[in-house]
């Protein structure tokens, strides 16, 4: 792919993501990318052979974007690997909260199955560091179930309260006014209370 080629492949990735952010999902059509990028409507297709691939190429900002900010916010959390897992969590929800559309795409079931351009390889990175923290955060733990499943458990329960406050359900009925008393409440389920 020669220079021009790879602007307008990052032009059209640039677009999507600055379409999501503004509109959500339901505006990433190839058409409307291909206006806002002052390109003919087949265009798009040269770089992408598939919706699916174009929308995966957007999905990995995402998760460059949110594996950023997780890094940001683990290497600042001095301390335990609790305090650590406690910033990468809290920076899993500040990323929801704030990007409510990329977050919808990047778990997108069809974009993870398609494994388009190694979507599904760009994401378990930040899977690992969540598995390793939670790995010394539970050391001396004796039984139950390995790392991986309570990462998983943990993650599944973080994405929850992201989908759930955002659409108001938690916050109505739970009667809390910000998410910092569920993602405790949800560490103390996964890892037990703190200092125990």
């Amino acid at each position: 792919m020669n220079e021009q080629d790879a602007g307008l492949r990052a032009r059209l990735v640039d677009v999507g993501v600055e379409l999501v952010a503004a509109q959500g999902v339901q505006a990433l059509t190839l058409r409307e990318i291909a206006r806002r990028a002052g390109v003919s409507h087949g265009a798009p297709r040269r770089y992408f052979p598939t919706h699916v691939a174009l929308l995966s190429a957007i999905a990995q900002r995402g998760f460059a974007e949110l594996a950023a900010g997780a890094e940001q916010a683990t290497g600042e959390a001095s301390g335990s690997a609790r305090d650590r897992l406690r910033a990468l969590s809290r920076a899993y929800l500040d990323f929801a909260a704030a990007n409510r559309g990329m977050f919808e795409l990047m778990f997108r079931h069809d974009l993870l199955e398609s494994n388009q351009l190694g979507l599904r390889e760009t994401s378990l990175p930040l899977f690992d560091v969540l598995v390793g923290l939670v790995a010394e955060a539970r050391q001396g733990s004796e039984g139950g179930p390995g790392a991986r499943v309570v990462a998983g458990a943990l993650w599944a329960n973080l994405h929850g309260i992201a989908q759930l406050w955002a659409w108001g359900s938690l916050r109505l009925a739970s009667g809390a006014e910000d998410a910092d008393e569920l993602l405790a409440a949800a560490l103390d389920a996964h890892l037990g209370p703190a200092g125990s």
